[in-house]
Protein backbone atom coordinates (compact mmCIF):
# COMPACT_ATOMS: atom_id res chain seq x y z
CA UNK A 1 0.00 0.00 0.00
CA UNK A 2 1.22 3.35 -0.74
CA UNK A 3 2.26 5.24 2.77
CA UNK A 4 0.56 8.42 3.59
CA UNK A 5 1.78 11.82 3.75
CA UNK A 6 0.25 13.70 7.07
CA UNK A 7 0.00 17.76 7.21
CA UNK A 8 -0.25 20.06 10.53
CA UNK A 9 -2.38 23.05 9.14
CA UNK A 10 -5.04 23.34 6.87
CA UNK A 11 -4.68 26.61 6.15
CA UNK A 12 -3.61 27.90 2.60
CA UNK A 13 -0.46 25.64 2.37
CA UNK A 14 -1.26 22.76 4.15
CA UNK A 15 -4.85 23.36 1.90
CA UNK A 16 -2.48 23.51 -1.79
CA UNK A 17 0.03 20.27 -0.34
CA UNK A 18 -2.59 18.16 0.16
CA UNK A 19 -4.04 18.74 -3.20
CA UNK A 20 -0.93 18.37 -5.10
CA UNK A 21 -0.28 15.18 -3.22
CA UNK A 22 -3.44 13.74 -3.54
CA UNK A 23 -3.40 14.54 -7.61
CA UNK A 24 -0.50 12.17 -7.23
CA UNK A 25 -2.20 9.18 -6.22
CA UNK A 26 -1.30 9.85 -2.41
CA UNK A 27 -3.16 9.41 0.50
CA UNK A 28 -3.28 12.64 2.92
CA UNK A 29 -4.40 13.06 6.12
CA UNK A 30 -4.87 16.98 7.14
CA UNK A 31 -4.60 17.03 11.36
CA UNK A 32 -5.96 20.94 12.27
CA UNK A 33 -6.20 21.89 15.24
CA UNK A 34 -9.57 24.15 14.59
CA UNK A 35 -12.30 23.86 15.69
CA UNK A 36 -11.27 21.80 18.72
CA UNK A 37 -8.61 24.53 19.46
CA UNK A 38 -8.78 28.17 18.02
CA UNK A 39 -7.24 31.05 17.70
CA UNK A 40 -7.73 34.84 18.53
CA UNK A 41 -8.04 35.34 13.84
CA UNK A 42 -10.15 32.37 12.74
CA UNK A 43 -13.48 32.50 12.78
CA UNK A 44 -14.69 28.74 11.62
CA UNK A 45 -13.45 25.73 11.09
CA UNK A 46 -12.82 25.99 7.53
CA UNK A 47 -9.34 24.62 5.57
CA UNK A 48 -7.92 27.69 3.89
CA UNK A 49 -9.40 30.51 6.19
CA UNK A 50 -8.29 33.99 5.11
CA UNK A 51 -8.16 35.91 8.22
CA UNK A 52 -6.41 39.32 7.60
CA UNK A 53 -7.45 40.79 3.92
CA UNK A 54 -8.78 39.15 1.40
CA UNK A 55 -6.27 40.42 -2.03
CA UNK A 56 -3.89 38.25 -3.43
CA UNK A 57 -2.65 41.27 -4.28
CA UNK A 58 -1.28 41.84 -8.26
CA UNK A 59 -2.76 39.47 -10.62
CA UNK A 60 -0.81 41.16 -13.45
CA UNK A 61 1.91 38.43 -14.89
CA UNK A 62 4.14 40.60 -16.62
CA UNK A 63 5.13 43.35 -14.68
CA UNK A 64 4.79 42.06 -10.98
CA UNK A 65 6.22 39.11 -9.07
CA UNK A 66 3.27 38.14 -7.03
CA UNK A 67 1.44 38.12 -10.51
CA UNK A 68 4.08 35.93 -11.92
CA UNK A 69 3.38 33.73 -8.99
CA UNK A 70 -0.37 33.39 -9.71
CA UNK A 71 0.55 32.40 -13.21
CA UNK A 72 2.82 29.76 -12.05
CA UNK A 73 0.46 28.37 -9.84
CA UNK A 74 -2.99 28.19 -12.60
CA UNK A 75 -0.16 26.66 -14.63
CA UNK A 76 0.51 23.67 -12.07
CA UNK A 77 -3.41 23.27 -11.53
CA UNK A 78 -3.32 24.61 -7.90
CA UNK A 79 -5.92 24.58 -5.60
CA UNK A 80 -6.10 28.25 -4.40
CA UNK A 81 -5.73 29.91 -7.57
CA UNK A 82 -8.37 28.05 -9.28
CA UNK A 83 -10.56 28.74 -6.23
CA UNK A 84 -9.80 32.35 -6.16
CA UNK A 85 -10.78 32.63 -9.73
CA UNK A 86 -14.35 31.36 -9.19
CA UNK A 87 -15.13 33.68 -5.95
CA UNK A 88 -12.95 36.60 -7.13
CA UNK A 89 -14.29 40.14 -6.28
CA UNK A 90 -13.86 43.48 -8.48
CA UNK A 91 -10.20 45.25 -7.04
CA UNK A 92 -8.76 46.59 -10.24
CA UNK A 93 -5.67 44.89 -10.94
CA UNK A 94 -5.61 43.11 -7.64
CA UNK A 95 -7.36 39.73 -7.46
CA UNK A 96 -9.34 39.39 -4.49
CA UNK A 97 -11.96 37.19 -3.18
CA UNK A 98 -15.38 36.59 -1.38
CA UNK A 99 -13.44 34.91 1.70
CA UNK A 100 -16.19 32.79 3.02
CA UNK A 101 -17.65 31.31 0.07
CA UNK A 102 -13.71 30.94 -1.00
CA UNK A 103 -12.83 28.84 2.05
CA UNK A 104 -15.94 27.01 2.16
CA UNK A 105 -15.12 25.98 -1.46
CA UNK A 106 -11.57 24.53 -0.70
CA UNK A 107 -12.49 22.57 1.93
CA UNK A 108 -15.16 21.02 -0.17
CA UNK A 109 -13.30 20.29 -3.00
CA UNK A 110 -10.68 19.02 -0.50
CA UNK A 111 -12.97 16.56 1.83
CA UNK A 112 -14.85 15.44 -1.11
CA UNK A 113 -11.13 13.94 -3.00
CA UNK A 114 -11.44 10.33 -1.86
CA UNK A 115 -7.83 10.14 -1.12
CA UNK A 116 -7.95 13.18 1.48
CA UNK A 117 -9.38 12.82 4.98
CA UNK A 118 -9.54 15.81 7.39
CA UNK A 119 -8.41 14.85 11.65
CA UNK A 120 -9.68 17.64 14.02
CA UNK A 121 -7.40 17.99 16.84
CA UNK A 122 -3.76 19.82 18.22
CA UNK A 123 -0.40 18.05 17.41
CA UNK A 124 1.53 18.31 20.07
CA UNK A 125 5.28 17.32 19.14
CA UNK A 126 7.05 16.55 16.20
CA UNK A 127 6.36 13.04 15.15
CA UNK A 128 9.23 10.56 14.89
CA UNK A 129 8.44 8.38 11.56
CA UNK A 130 5.97 8.93 8.73
CA UNK A 131 5.59 11.27 6.13
CA UNK A 132 5.02 14.98 7.18
CA UNK A 133 4.32 18.67 6.26
CA UNK A 134 4.07 21.05 8.98
CA UNK A 135 2.01 24.00 7.68
CA UNK A 136 0.94 25.71 10.83
CA UNK A 137 1.45 29.21 9.48
CA UNK A 138 1.91 32.19 11.78
CA UNK A 139 -0.50 31.19 14.43
CA UNK A 140 1.38 27.71 15.77
CA UNK A 141 0.33 26.71 18.77
CA UNK A 142 2.28 26.91 21.66
CA UNK A 143 2.60 23.24 22.55
CA UNK A 144 4.30 22.64 18.57
CA UNK A 145 6.54 25.60 18.71
CA UNK A 146 7.81 24.72 21.70
CA UNK A 147 8.46 21.07 20.46
CA UNK A 148 9.85 22.75 17.64
CA UNK A 149 11.88 25.01 19.30
CA UNK A 150 13.32 21.93 21.16
CA UNK A 151 14.19 20.26 18.15
CA UNK A 152 16.03 22.72 16.17
CA UNK A 153 17.82 24.27 19.64
CA UNK A 154 17.28 27.83 17.92
CA UNK A 155 15.61 30.85 19.54
CA UNK A 156 11.73 31.24 18.59
CA UNK A 157 11.48 33.86 16.06
CA UNK A 158 8.54 36.11 15.52
CA UNK A 159 7.30 39.35 13.98
CA UNK A 160 3.94 41.17 14.76
CA UNK A 161 1.26 40.98 11.91
CA UNK A 162 -1.35 43.54 12.09
CA UNK A 163 -4.79 42.94 11.08
CA UNK A 164 -6.91 46.12 9.03
CA UNK A 165 -10.36 47.07 10.27
CA UNK A 166 -13.42 46.36 8.19
CA UNK A 167 -16.24 48.82 8.08
CA UNK A 168 -20.07 48.25 6.84
CA UNK A 169 -20.46 49.53 3.65
CA UNK A 170 -23.49 51.48 4.30
CA UNK A 171 -21.94 53.36 7.29
CA UNK A 172 -20.34 55.23 4.95
CA UNK A 173 -20.94 58.59 3.48
CA UNK A 174 -20.74 58.61 -0.04
CA UNK A 175 -21.34 62.24 -0.65
CA UNK A 176 -17.76 62.31 0.52
CA UNK A 177 -16.21 59.24 -0.86
CA UNK A 178 -16.35 57.93 -3.99
CA UNK A 179 -15.42 54.72 -6.19
CA UNK A 180 -12.15 54.55 -7.92
CA UNK A 181 -9.45 52.34 -8.55
CA UNK A 182 -6.46 54.28 -8.77
CA UNK A 183 -5.74 55.81 -12.09
CA UNK A 184 -8.64 54.38 -13.29
CA UNK A 185 -7.24 50.84 -13.49
CA UNK A 186 -8.82 47.75 -15.06
CA UNK A 187 -10.50 46.49 -17.92
CA UNK A 188 -14.64 46.80 -16.88
CA UNK A 189 -16.30 49.59 -15.06
CA UNK A 190 -16.30 47.18 -11.61
CA UNK A 191 -12.71 46.86 -11.56
CA UNK A 192 -11.93 50.93 -12.31
CA UNK A 193 -14.20 51.31 -9.30
CA UNK A 194 -13.15 48.36 -6.99
CA UNK A 195 -11.82 50.79 -4.25
CA UNK A 196 -13.48 53.33 -1.97
CA UNK A 197 -12.21 56.43 -1.48
CA UNK A 198 -11.90 59.22 1.45
CA UNK A 199 -9.90 62.10 0.34
CA UNK A 200 -8.19 64.69 3.74
CA UNK A 201 -7.46 68.10 3.21
CA UNK A 202 -4.05 68.85 4.65
CA UNK A 203 -5.54 69.96 8.12
CA UNK A 204 -7.82 67.04 8.47
CA UNK A 205 -4.48 65.14 7.66
CA UNK A 206 -2.38 66.67 10.40
CA UNK A 207 -4.81 66.42 12.55
CA UNK A 208 -5.22 62.46 12.10
CA UNK A 209 -1.60 61.87 12.55
CA UNK A 210 -2.05 63.94 16.19
CA UNK A 211 -4.66 61.44 16.74
CA UNK A 212 -2.82 58.46 15.68
CA UNK A 213 0.74 59.07 17.62
CA UNK A 214 -1.23 59.85 20.73
CA UNK A 215 -3.65 56.89 20.81
CA UNK A 216 -3.55 53.75 23.09
CA UNK A 217 -1.46 51.16 21.61
CA UNK A 218 -1.45 47.56 22.50
CA UNK A 219 1.41 46.32 25.16
CA UNK A 220 4.13 44.06 24.68
CA UNK A 221 4.27 41.16 27.01
CA UNK A 222 7.51 40.69 28.71
CA UNK A 223 10.25 40.08 26.44
CA UNK A 224 8.28 40.38 23.24
CA UNK A 225 10.25 42.42 20.79
CA UNK A 226 8.57 44.89 18.08
CA UNK A 227 10.22 43.50 15.20
CA UNK A 228 7.97 43.52 12.69
CA UNK A 229 7.53 42.53 9.00
CA UNK A 230 8.26 45.84 7.04
CA UNK A 231 4.99 44.57 4.06
CA UNK A 232 2.89 44.89 7.54
CA UNK A 233 3.85 47.52 8.98
CA UNK A 234 0.92 48.98 11.68
CA UNK A 235 -0.51 52.29 10.38
CA UNK A 236 0.68 53.78 14.04
CA UNK A 237 4.46 53.04 13.23
CA UNK A 238 4.74 54.44 9.99
CA UNK A 239 2.93 57.43 11.37
CA UNK A 240 5.91 57.03 14.13
CA UNK A 241 8.79 57.01 11.12
CA UNK A 242 7.43 60.76 9.62
CA UNK A 243 4.56 62.66 9.35
CA UNK A 244 4.79 62.60 5.44
CA UNK A 245 5.27 58.89 5.61
CA UNK A 246 1.55 57.57 5.65
CA UNK A 247 0.85 60.16 2.59
CA UNK A 248 3.48 58.51 0.43
CA UNK A 249 2.83 55.04 1.86
CA UNK A 250 -1.02 54.08 2.03
CA UNK A 251 -2.82 57.73 2.14
CA UNK A 252 -0.84 58.51 -0.83
CA UNK A 253 -3.15 60.70 -2.84
CA UNK A 254 -1.86 60.11 -6.54
CA UNK A 255 -3.82 58.65 -9.68
CA UNK A 256 -7.10 59.83 -7.92
CA UNK A 257 -9.60 62.30 -8.79
CA UNK A 258 -12.29 63.30 -6.24
CA UNK A 259 -15.77 62.87 -8.30
CA UNK A 260 -17.63 65.25 -5.61
CA UNK A 261 -14.77 68.12 -6.33
CA UNK A 262 -12.85 67.24 -9.19
CA UNK A 263 -10.88 70.67 -9.24
CA UNK A 264 -9.94 69.92 -5.99
CA UNK A 265 -6.77 67.80 -5.50
CA UNK A 266 -6.96 65.95 -1.72
CA UNK A 267 -3.64 66.17 0.16
CA UNK A 268 -4.52 62.78 1.25
CA UNK A 269 -6.60 59.88 0.77
CA UNK A 270 -7.67 56.52 2.22
CA UNK A 271 -8.76 53.67 0.51
CA UNK A 272 -11.27 51.23 1.13
CA UNK A 273 -11.29 47.82 -0.67
CA UNK A 274 -14.56 45.74 -1.48
CA UNK A 275 -14.54 42.54 1.38
CA UNK A 276 -17.11 40.50 -0.04
CA UNK A 277 -19.21 39.46 -2.76
CA UNK A 278 -22.15 41.61 -1.39
CA UNK A 279 -20.19 44.71 -1.25
CA UNK A 280 -21.59 45.36 2.61
CA UNK A 281 -18.37 45.24 3.36
CA UNK A 282 -15.03 47.22 3.05
CA UNK A 283 -11.42 46.84 4.87
CA UNK A 284 -9.05 49.65 4.66
CA UNK A 285 -6.53 49.07 2.62
CA UNK A 286 -2.93 49.64 4.19
CA UNK A 287 -4.49 50.05 8.02
CA UNK A 288 -3.35 47.30 10.21
CA UNK A 289 -3.28 48.97 13.95
CA UNK A 290 -2.10 47.69 17.02
CA UNK A 291 -4.28 50.71 18.57
CA UNK A 292 -6.49 49.47 21.35
CA UNK A 293 -10.34 49.28 20.04
CA UNK A 294 -11.54 52.22 21.61
CA UNK A 295 -8.69 54.40 20.51
CA UNK A 296 -9.44 52.73 16.87
CA UNK A 297 -12.93 53.96 16.56
CA UNK A 298 -12.42 57.11 17.50
CA UNK A 299 -9.52 58.08 15.56
CA UNK A 300 -11.15 56.04 12.42
CA UNK A 301 -13.97 58.26 12.79
CA UNK A 302 -11.57 61.07 11.85
CA UNK A 303 -11.42 60.22 8.30
CA UNK A 304 -13.85 61.92 6.29
CA UNK A 305 -17.02 59.91 5.25
CA UNK A 306 -15.95 57.22 8.10
CA UNK A 307 -17.61 59.69 10.93
CA UNK A 308 -20.47 57.48 10.99
CA UNK A 309 -18.57 54.66 10.49
CA UNK A 310 -19.80 50.92 11.81
CA UNK A 311 -17.10 48.37 12.43
CA UNK A 312 -17.53 44.41 11.66
CA UNK A 313 -14.05 44.06 12.93
CA UNK A 314 -11.76 46.35 14.51
CA UNK A 315 -7.69 45.92 13.95
CA UNK A 316 -5.60 43.91 16.18
CA UNK A 317 -2.24 42.66 16.20
CA UNK A 318 -0.45 39.01 16.32
CA UNK A 319 2.59 37.15 17.43
CA UNK A 320 3.68 36.19 13.87
CA UNK A 321 6.51 32.65 14.62
CA UNK A 322 8.59 31.75 11.34
CA UNK A 323 11.82 29.42 11.58
CA UNK A 324 14.99 30.00 10.73
CA UNK A 325 14.51 27.88 7.65
CA UNK A 326 18.12 28.87 5.56
CA UNK A 327 19.83 26.93 8.56
CA UNK A 328 16.98 24.69 9.35
CA UNK A 329 15.72 23.41 6.20
CA UNK A 330 17.28 21.36 2.91
CA UNK A 331 16.38 22.64 -0.55
CA UNK A 332 13.57 20.00 -0.02
CA UNK A 333 12.20 21.98 2.20
CA UNK A 334 13.10 19.21 5.27
CA UNK A 335 13.98 19.38 8.16
CA UNK A 336 17.62 18.15 8.50
CA UNK A 337 17.28 17.15 11.88
CA UNK A 338 14.93 15.47 10.63
CA UNK A 339 14.22 14.85 7.53
CA UNK A 340 10.86 13.01 7.49
CA UNK A 341 9.14 16.68 8.10
CA UNK A 342 9.03 19.07 5.45
CA UNK A 343 7.84 22.54 6.33
CA UNK A 344 5.35 24.97 4.10
CA UNK A 345 4.03 28.35 4.02
CA UNK A 346 4.24 31.19 5.96
CA UNK A 347 5.95 29.32 9.01
CA UNK A 348 9.07 28.75 6.96
CA UNK A 349 9.52 32.47 6.26
CA UNK A 350 7.30 33.55 3.24
CA UNK A 351 4.93 36.29 3.49
CA UNK A 352 1.67 36.65 2.18
CA UNK A 353 -1.09 34.40 1.11
CA UNK A 354 0.11 33.35 -2.40
CA UNK A 355 3.49 32.50 -1.48
CA UNK A 356 2.34 31.06 1.47
CA UNK A 357 0.53 28.54 -0.81
CA UNK A 358 2.75 28.75 -3.55
CA UNK A 359 5.40 26.89 -1.12
CA UNK A 360 2.88 23.93 -0.14
CA UNK A 361 2.38 23.63 -3.57
CA UNK A 362 5.41 22.65 -3.53
CA UNK A 363 6.35 20.74 -0.46
CA UNK A 364 2.95 18.49 -1.43
CA UNK A 365 4.96 17.74 -5.16
CA UNK A 366 8.11 16.71 -3.34
CA UNK A 367 6.69 14.90 -0.29
CA UNK A 368 4.53 12.82 -2.90
CA UNK A 369 7.49 12.38 -5.31
CA UNK A 370 9.85 11.08 -2.16
CA UNK A 371 6.38 8.62 -1.29
CA UNK A 372 6.89 6.99 -4.83
CA UNK A 373 10.52 7.05 -4.56
CA UNK A 374 12.47 9.72 -5.91
CA UNK A 375 13.29 13.32 -5.11
CA UNK A 376 11.47 16.15 -6.87
CA UNK A 377 14.00 18.89 -7.69
CA UNK A 378 13.21 22.67 -7.08
CA UNK A 379 12.19 24.63 -10.15
CA UNK A 380 14.91 26.55 -11.74
CA UNK A 381 15.59 30.55 -9.37
CA UNK A 382 14.65 31.73 -12.31
CA UNK A 383 10.99 31.31 -11.64
CA UNK A 384 8.95 32.89 -8.99
CA UNK A 385 8.54 29.68 -6.95
CA UNK A 386 12.02 28.87 -7.57
CA UNK A 387 13.40 31.85 -6.48
CA UNK A 388 11.29 31.76 -3.19
CA UNK A 389 11.96 28.44 -2.16
CA UNK A 390 16.13 29.26 -3.20
CA UNK A 391 15.75 32.60 -1.03
CA UNK A 392 14.41 30.55 1.93
CA UNK A 393 16.59 27.19 1.69
CA UNK A 394 19.85 28.95 1.67
CA UNK A 395 20.11 32.36 -0.56
CA UNK A 396 18.84 34.50 2.69
CA UNK A 397 21.28 35.64 5.13
CA UNK A 398 20.74 33.60 8.02
CA UNK A 399 21.83 36.06 10.71
CA UNK A 400 18.94 38.50 9.45
CA UNK A 401 16.84 36.30 8.57
CA UNK A 402 12.90 37.83 8.26
CA UNK A 403 10.20 36.90 6.30
CA UNK A 404 10.16 38.05 2.62
CA UNK A 405 7.25 38.23 -0.23
CA UNK A 406 8.19 37.25 -3.55
CA UNK A 407 9.66 39.85 -5.53
CA UNK A 408 12.06 40.75 -8.47
CA UNK A 409 15.23 41.26 -6.06
CA UNK A 410 15.03 37.76 -5.69
CA UNK A 411 15.64 36.53 -9.58
CA UNK A 412 19.08 36.01 -10.92
CA UNK A 413 19.51 39.25 -13.08
CA UNK A 414 18.86 39.42 -17.11
CA UNK A 415 21.85 40.24 -18.49
CA UNK A 416 22.45 43.16 -20.71
CA UNK A 417 19.10 44.70 -19.25
CA UNK A 418 18.98 49.18 -18.37
CA UNK A 419 19.19 49.45 -14.61
CA UNK A 420 17.06 51.92 -12.55
CA UNK A 421 13.64 53.12 -12.96
CA UNK A 422 13.52 54.12 -16.46
CA UNK A 423 14.65 50.34 -17.55
CA UNK A 424 12.26 48.38 -14.95
CA UNK A 425 9.54 48.07 -17.00
CA UNK A 426 12.09 46.36 -19.67
CA UNK A 427 13.66 44.23 -16.93
CA UNK A 428 10.27 43.33 -15.45
CA UNK A 429 8.96 41.97 -18.60
CA UNK A 430 12.13 39.92 -19.52
CA UNK A 431 11.93 38.35 -15.81
CA UNK A 432 8.25 37.48 -16.19
CA UNK A 433 8.89 35.85 -20.29
CA UNK A 434 12.22 33.90 -18.81
CA UNK A 435 10.31 32.63 -15.77
CA UNK A 436 7.35 31.69 -17.69
CA UNK A 437 9.65 29.44 -20.38
CA UNK A 438 11.52 27.58 -17.58
CA UNK A 439 8.50 27.00 -15.20
CA UNK A 440 6.47 25.56 -18.44
CA UNK A 441 9.93 23.59 -18.68
CA UNK A 442 10.34 22.36 -15.09
CA UNK A 443 6.42 21.29 -15.63
CA UNK A 444 7.04 19.39 -18.37
CA UNK A 445 10.36 17.82 -17.48
CA UNK A 446 8.68 16.55 -14.34
CA UNK A 447 4.98 15.84 -15.49
CA UNK A 448 5.20 12.31 -14.70
CA UNK A 449 4.98 13.28 -10.87
CA UNK A 450 1.62 14.44 -11.35
CA UNK A 451 -1.30 11.80 -11.82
Amino acid sequence: MTETLHIIGGGLAGSEAAWQAARMGIPVIIHEMRPHVGTFAHRTGDLAEMVCSNSFRSDDSEQNAVGLLHWEMRQADGLIMATADRHRLPAGGALAVDRDPFAQSVTRTLLDHPLITLETGEITALPDHGHWIIATGPLTSSALGAAIQAETGAERLAFFDAIAPIVYADSIDMSVAWMQSRYDKGETEAEQKAYLNCPMTRDQYEAFIDALLAADKTEFHEGETAGYFDGCLPIEVMAERGRETLRHGPMKPVGLTNAHKPDEKPYAVVQLRRDNALGTLYNIVGFQTKMKYGAQASVFKMIPGLEDASFARLGGIHRNTFINSPTLLDNQMRLRSKPHIRFAGQVTGVEGYVESSAMGLLAGRMAASAILGHDLPPPPPTTAMGALITHITGGAEAKTFQPMNVNFGLFPPVEGLKGGRRGRKDRYQAYTDRAKTDWRDWLAQYALDAA
